[in-house]
Formats: C-alpha cells, structure tokens, sequence
C-alpha cells in the first residue's frame, strides 16, 4: 500500500532553519508529482510546494525565496528546506502526492517556530 512517512520537523527560533523529509512507498516514486502541504492550528490546510516528476517547483508566495522543495528519485524521497523561519510557518506539515487518482497524506510532523 502507499505510504508517506514525513520526519525532520522540531521547535525552531524565528531566522532558524529545518529540513523535511518524506519518505515514499508503494508508488513508482519517480513518475509522481509530490507536494508538501501544511494545516496551522484553526486553519485551512494550504500547499506549500509542490515538485514535479521532471523537478520543475511551485510555491506559496508566503514561502517563495525561504523554502526549496527538492527529490531524491533513488531514495523515493522529497525534502523541503525551510529557511529564515518565521512564526507564521508554525503548523503540521504534510506530504502529499497522487496514484491511480487518490490523494494521499503522510502523518505530518510539527514545525514551530518561536519568537
């Protein structure tokens, strides 16, 4: 079956940096597109970033120019580096991608970012 395991997030100071990484199975990891959402506490879930199969990115402006989305094909994995933190970016982030037509969401990991 398809599995997402996120990891990598932690309390971080605002300026501070984190990697995530999620680790992808029961897919053919390299033909899919995969995304990272994140969901703040009485909020939407909104996108993050996403990367296509061929790497090309997109991103929220909120994150544009701090956060980079990348994928490692040979391990089924996408990181996303979160840099110049701020306290806005405090939420559970989730990795997501598509097969066969189904949405599917990794576990999250929580991302708080002091003041």
């Amino acid at each position: 079956q398809v599995q997402l395991v996120e990891s990598g997030g932690g309390l971080v100071q605002s300026g501070g940096s984190l990697r995530l990484s999620c680790a992808a199975s029961g897919i053919i990891f390299s033909i899919n597109d995969m995304a990272w959402y994140r969901q703040a506490q009485g909020k939407q879930r909104e996108l993050v970033a996403r990367i296509t199969s061929a790497g090309s990115t997109n991103y929220a402006d909120s994150v544009k120019g701090r956060f980079t989305i990348s994928r490692d094909n040979a391990k089924n994995t996408v990181y996303l580096q979160m840099n110049s933190l701020k306290p806005g970016d405090t939420a559970v982030y989730h990795c997501n991608t598509v097969w066969l037509g189904y949405h599917y969401w990794g576990q999250g990991t929580q991302v708080t970012v002091s003041s």
